[in-house]
């Protein structure tokens, strides 16, 4: 990452990363002999010189990472040039601000962008206690549009990010100008309908995380617990085999974030960043039906009078009968049922639609923000 993106002179000095721990020297060894059956020396120098070009790519168009103090949390965040009005963007479980760097140069075009890092990710930190659900968290980034923003902003949410961005029109709506809803899981997320979907599995991690105390190297607990994951969007039997790339990255490469580029789908290659600061007792609390208590999502979505765009991506059930996705047909119509003003589209693409047609979602969000 480059100097102008790691630091400004409006920051303070960020927190270490968290998820660098002792266990990374037992990695190494097992993945070194793992790789010497399933990667060449060309493939090994390959993972372990990679830097994602997108990190020339957005510090080039302008942005500085930041931090904020607000109330009892430290927010972490990207801030881009002022070349228009506000849009914060939310990024999804498990992810961080990079998340969206595939999308952040041209967005930085038209509008004065802010990508942050919510509580359970990327460098923001709080209080050991901090209690994850959608209205503490809700009500602390509706303090960081107070703050930093400090004017009405358009918002675009993923997934988790999505519900969160839902919450902040229903409550703050004095500082939310228009919503983006990309993928969020409406319904199909509150308890217990969530223990219907294949996002348990994942949210079964983060409990067990959670409960063993197991946080100082989450990415390697998750790649050991969700090895069907990567079975599915890498290749059969390829968990193993990644695990021992990361390790052998880290030890090429120490303090850096994990960046794993041979891996071509671009959400499970930008998912490792997230993994490794990510605080297991978010998914916990989905897993555990309290990150929504409190937040109905039919009663938010009746409640918010700006207008909405609601993004759908692709979905379908199993074998076990569980959804794969973040909201089916159903999920959909129900909500554009509650809405004011809402305005519906179906898009061909997996969960986080920026990543995997970038140019479609800044069409879909200028057309709508912006009327082009």
């Amino acid at each position: 990452m480059t100097d102008d993106l790691r630091d400004s002179d409006e920051t303070r000095e960020r927190p270490r990363r968290r998820h660098r721990g002792l266990k990374i020297a037992g990695g190494i060894v097992g993945g070194v002999a793992l790789l010497a059956v399933v990667a060449t020396a060309g493939v090994l120098i390959k993972v372990i010189t990679y830097k994602d070009p997108y990190v020339q790519k957005v510090a080039d168009a302008g942005y500085v990472q930041k931090t904020a103090q607000v109330g009892d949390v430290s927010f972490s965040y990207v801030e881009g040039p002022d070349n228009g009005e506000p849009l914060v963007l939310l990024h999804a479980q498990l992810m961080n601000w990079f998340d969206y760097s595939r999308v952040m140069p041209d967005l930085a075009q038209s509008y004065h962008v802010y990508v942050v890092d919510y509580q359970g990710h990327g460098e923001t930190t709080y209080p050991d206690d901090y209690e994850m659900s959608a209205n503490n968290i809700g009500t602390d980034l509706g303090a960081f549009l107070d703050q930093v923003v400090g004017e009405p902003a358009y918002v675009s949410g993923n997934s988790s990010g999505g519900l969160l961005t839902l919450w902040l029109a229903a409550n703050r709506p004095d500082m939310v100008k228009s919503i983006v809803l990309e993928d969020p899981p409406l319904f199909a997320s509150e308890y217990p309908r969530i223990k219907e979907t294949v996002a348990i599995k994942a949210f079964a991690s983060s409990e067990a995380a959670a409960q063993e105390g197991e946080t100082d190297d989450f990415l390697n607990f998750w790649l050991d617990a969700n090895k069907g994951f990567f079975n599915k969007y890498v290749a059969p039997g390829s968990a193993d085999a990644i695990k021992g790339l990361v390790a052998a990255y880290r030890a090429a490469n120490p303090g850096e974030p994990t960046e794993i580029g041979i891996i071509p789908n671009e959400t499970v290659k930008l998912l490792f960043q997230g993994l490794e600061e990510y605080d297991p007792r978010f998914g916990a609390a989905f897993y555990e039906g309290t990150w929504n208590e409190g937040f109905d999502h039919a009663d938010a979505l009746a409640a918010v009078e700006c207008p909405v765009l609601l993004i759908h991506a692709n979905w379908s059930y199993n074998d076990e009968g569980l959804l794969d996705g973040a909201m089916d047909q159903d999920d959909a119509d129900l909500a554009m049922s509650y809405l004011q003003d809402g305005t519906y589209v179906s898009v061909d693409s997996d969960h986080v639609v920026h990543l995997e047609h970038p140019d479609e979602f800044v069409s879909l969000v200028n057309g709508f923000f912006l009327g082009e």
